[in-house]
């Protein structure tokens, strides 16, 4: 993995907040359009993407595709894929 690359994760924020990826920033689909451009100015970063099971993550990276950022990717099969590969979570905030 590319060591400047973020990790973002899309879910709700309760969901994020009972337990997320290690070093993952929380931008909810419902925020992101509105916030991203602050939290990761330039359109260049490696975003990798994650949500529940992949599906939001998929429509969150098309969002921001429409807004210029041009290296984003979805993790397929999202926070369970994650867990069951052996991601290191954490849980609150």
């Amino acid at each position: 993995m590319n060591p400047k690359a973020v990790l973002l994760d899309v879910r709700e924020e309760s969901e994020f907040v009972e337990e997320h990826a290690k070093n993952a920033i929380h931008l909810s689909k419902g925020i992101l359009e509105r916030d991203i451009e602050t939290v990761i100015p330039d359109p260049d970063t490696e975003i990798l993407m994650y949500c529940r099971s992949g599906f939001r993550s998929i429509l969150a990276c098309e969002s921001v595709q429409k807004m210029g950022y041009r290296n984003v990717f979805s993790i397929i099969g999202g926070y369970r894929a994650m867990k069951a590969a052996g991601w290191e979570m954490v849980s609150g905030r």
